[in-house]
């Protein structure tokens, strides 16, 4: 009898500040090419996403800006550079279909995070629209208002 995997993904970091910035249409989970040093790091959770983001070079996906800071342990050997430009890994035809919205006017690849996945660091990234400051206000607006209706239901409550 065949037992079924099951598979949990664990989260390293969040990039909050891309659901304030952007409109995400699509997402994608990739794979990423790192050392040794930065998986000892992002075991720590010494990373920061909020600077990232991805570019396409060469018909391959990179992701720049996102900072892992060095274990002072694990990395004695080497020189680290925390904010390395990393690789990403998809299939050729998500890649190409990803390079297509891109080159339209508007869209943009964005980090979302960083997690575990069945041993591995994956990246969740979106193919994403910019908001207008009026979008970002009425974000603000409605995350405000569900507030209020938590904190009344609670006073209710009790």
């Amino acid at each position: 009898m065949a037992t079924k995997k099951t598979e949990t993904a664990t989260r390293i970091a969040d990039n909050k500040k891309a659901s304030y910035n952007y409109f995400f249409e699509e997402r994608f989970e990739a794979g990423m090419v790192l050392q040794g040093w930065e998986v000892k790091a992002l075991r720590e959770g010494k990373v920061q996403l909020t600077d990232g983001y991805v570019v396409v070079r060469d018909g391959e996906l990179f992701l720049i800006g996102c900072q892992i800071n060095p274990l002072h342990s694990a990395s004695t050997h080497i020189s680290p550079d925390n904010v390395r430009t990393k690789k990403l890994l998809l299939h050729k035809e998500q890649i190409k279909r990803l390079i297509g919205k891109v080159e339209q006017k508007g869209y943009t690849l964005v980090p979302i995070n960083l997690h575990w996945k069945t041993g591995k660091i994956k990246c969740e990234i979106a193919l994403a629209k910019g908001k207008a400051e009026h979008d970002k206000r009425d974000t603000i607006k409605d995350r405000e208002g569900k507030r209020e209706v938590e904190r009344a239901m609670k006073s209710r409550s009790r």
